[in-house]
């Protein structure tokens, strides 16, 4: 399930990388959490609905959590090469790692310290040339990394509180509430990336397919995680760069270069690391 999930779900990215040019990131973001509720609202509807329990909260701020990070991580497609862009989202394991040394309690030794810092040198690498051609778009994939890990923390208390399809259509609302406020607001205040348009009957199918994809990947993985545990996804997220250069290579042109292929080497490796410590 997890292979399966972390091959197909660059395509999300492919998808959004190529409505940048018509449709805001802000308004992808929407979409994708808007099919994710409609797709699972059957689901929840057959399963005798939802309960709301004392921890909603929680899941309310999983929902603007994960809805932030792919505003963040769309908005830098919009300029940076797909593989680049998910290259340098993946120090999200590194902090995943002092995130839950912090939050959760759990020991991290100066072994995996050291790797953390080496990943993070990785993705510096990668980073670097595109800061200097591309600005602070460059760094929006890092932020969403943060965000991220932020909202698999979060997961991880929930793992073992209802299914998986409530906790991916809680998601889905509350993700779908935080960007309905944020295109309001961008639409109002006249922000760019935040700002709708109405879509063509090809743009609607994209936006359809990348809602299913995210639907579908998301529910693998947290299947997944129910089964194995959060700590045993990190290996297979690197599966993401096999599909990611793929899909930029064929639809965009893109090819890493050598320094990004140096960085891309350092942030697997050291992840690997992590993992295997």
């Amino acid at each position: 399930m997890l292979v399966v999930a972390m091959l197909v779900l660059p395509g999300i990215d492919a998808i959004a990388k190529g409505l940048s040019g018509s449709i805001a990131a802000g308004q992808v973001s929407w979409t994708r959490f808007l099919f994710q509720f409609l797709i699972l609202l059957p689901f929840v509807v057959r399963g005798g609905g939802l309960r709301v329990g004392r921890r909603i909260w929680v899941h309310a701020l999983r929902g603007i959590l994960i809805s932030c990070a792919t505003l963040m991580f769309f908005a830098s497609l919009a300029k940076l090469p797909l593989a680049d862009a998910i290259s340098i989202f993946f120090v999200e394991p590194f902090i995943l790692t002092l995130l839950s040394a912090v939050v959760l309690g759990e020991k991290v030794g100066w072994r995996r310290l050291t790797a953390v810092f080496v990943g993070f040198c990785g993705a510096m690498i990668i980073i670097r040339p595109s800061y200097q051609v591309f600005g602070l778009t460059a760094l929006l994939p890092m932020g969403a990394a943060l965000v991220f890990a932020t909202y698999i923390i979060l997961s991880r208390l929930l793992v073992t509180e209802g299914s998986a399809v409530a906790m991916q259509f809680y998601a889905g609302v509350f993700g779908c509430a935080t960007m309905s406020l944020a295109l309001w607001l961008g639409s109002e205040t006249g922000i760019a990336v935040l700002t709708p348009v109405w879509p063509t009957m090809t743009e609607w199918l994209m936006l359809g397919a990348l809602g299913c994809i995210a639907t579908g990947g998301h529910m693998l993985i947290m299947l997944a995680i129910r089964r194995v545990g959060a700590g045993l996804m990190a290996p297979f997220q690197y599966l993401e760069i096999i599909s990611s250069v793929i899909l930029g290579l064929m639809f965009f042109g893109d090819f890493p270069d050598a320094m990004t292929w140096t960085g891309i080497a350092i942030i697997i490796s050291s992840g690997l690391y992590v993992f295997y410590r």
